[in-house]
C-alpha cells in the first residue's frame, strides 16, 4: 500500500512538471514584457502600427497573420490528413501501406528551413504560375483573390504549413482510426452498408475525439512555426482579405527584429508579442477542448 502510494504520488508530481514549466515560462515573459505591457495597455492587441523608430508598437496585424496562416494550413490539410489516415488504417496491401506511412512519417523529420528553402524556390515560384495568376487574372473581383498574386504570400505560407502538419494530423488519426473496434465495421458491413457508408457514418464518428485531438495538435505547430513561414509569407504587417498578399506572423516577427532591437521598449513589445502567441495558442486550445465537449454533449 505505501508503495502505491510513493507510485501515486510520483506521478502526481511529474504530470504537474508541464503546467509548472508553462506557468513558469509565461511568468518570465511577462516579467521581461511589462514595460510594453504598461506604456501599451490593450491597445497593443487592436492598434495596426508596428514601427520601431517612434516606438510605437500594436500586435494585430501579427495576430491576423498567425491565425490566418494557421487556418489555411488546416483547410488544406485536414481532408488530406484524415484520407491518407483512412487508407493507412485499412487492411490489406500491407506493403504499399507501410510504405506510404513511413513516407508520411519522414516528412515530421525534415527541418523547418529545409521545407522554407522548398517553399521559396520550388513551391511558391509554381503555385504562383500555376494557381494564383490564373485565380487572380479572372477571380480578382472578388476579396479572398485580390490584389497582386506573388510567389510569397499568405497562401503559400498556408500551404506550406499544411504541408508541415500533415504527418502529425495523419499518424495520430490512423492510430485512432485502427483502434475503433473490429466489431462496429462488422456489423455495418452485415448490415448492407457500404464502405463509404461504413466510414462516414461509423468509422468516423466512432474515431471523432481522437481526430479532433490530432486536430489540435496540428493547429498548434502551425501557430508556432516560424522559419518556413518567415520565408514565404512576404513579411509585410498588414490585414487583408485576399490570400494572395504578403502578411506577417508573431513568431516570424520575433524572429526577424529581436537581435535588431536596441531599444528597451522594443525588445518588450517583442517579448509581448511572445506573450500574446501563447495566449492565442492557449485561447484556440481551450475553444476547441469546449466544443468538443459541447459536440459529445450534445450526440444523442
Amino acid at each position: 500500500m505505501v508503495r502505491a502510494d510513493r507510485f501515486r504520488i510520483l506521478t502526481g508530481g511529474t504530470g504537474l512538471l508541464a503546467p509548472l514549466a508553462l506557468l513558469l515560462i509565461v511568468t518570465v515573459l511577462v516579467q521581461q514584457a511589462w514595460p510594453a505591457i504598461v506604456h501599451f495597455g490593450p491597445g497593443f492587441l487592436t492598434g495596426r502600427v508596428w514601427n520601431p523608430v517612434s516606438l510605437n508598437f500594436a500586435a494585430l496585424p501579427y495576430i491576423y497573420g498567425t491565425v490566418a496562416s494557421a487556418s489555411i494550413a488546416l483547410v488544406i490539410a485536414i481532408p488530406v490528413g484524415i484520407g491518407v489516415a483512412l487508407f493507412l488504417a485499412e487492411p490489406g496491401q500491407a506493403g504499399l501501406r507501410g510504405a506510404i506511412g513511413i513516407a508520411v512519417e519522414l516528412l515530421a523529420a525534415i527541418p523547418s528551413v529545409v521545407y522554407g528553402l522548398w517553399a521559396l524556390f520550388v513551391m511558391g515560384p509554381f503555385v504562383f504560375k500555376a494557381l494564383e495568376t490564373p485565380l487572380n487574372n479572372r477571380f480578382g473581383s472578388f476579396p479572398l483573390f485580390s490584389g497582386t498574386a506573388r510567389p510569397t504570400s499568405l497562401f503559400t505560407a498556408g500551404l506550406i504549413l499544411a504541408v508541415m502538419v500533415l504527418p502529425t494530423l495523419a499518424s495520430i488519426s490512423r492510430e485512432v482510426i485502427r483502434a475503433v473496434p473490429g466489431g462496429l465495421r462488422e456489423a455495418s458491413v452485415a448490415l448492407g452498408a457500404t464502405w463509404w457508408e461504413t466510414t462516414w457514418r461509423v468509422i468516423l464518428p466512432a474515431a471523432r475525439a481522437g481526430i479532433f485531438g490530432a486536430v489540435v495538435l496540428a493547429l498548434g505547430r502551425a501557430l508556432g512555426e516560424t522559419i518556413a513561414v518567415t520565408m514565404t509569407i512576404g513579411n509585410r504587417a498588414q490585414i487583408s482579405p485576399a490570400l494572395f498578399e504578403p502578411a506577417y506572423t508573431l513568431a516570424a516577427v520575433i524572429a526577424n527584429e529581436f537581435t535588431e532591437a536596441t531599444a528597451p521598449l522594443h525588445t518588450a513589445a517583442l517579448v509581448e508579442l511572445g506573450v500574446v502567441l501563447i495566449g492565442v495558442t492557449l485561447t484556440v486550445n481551450l475553444s476547441a477542448q469546449l466544443l468538443l465537449r459541447a459536440s459529445a454533449d450534445a450526440r444523442p
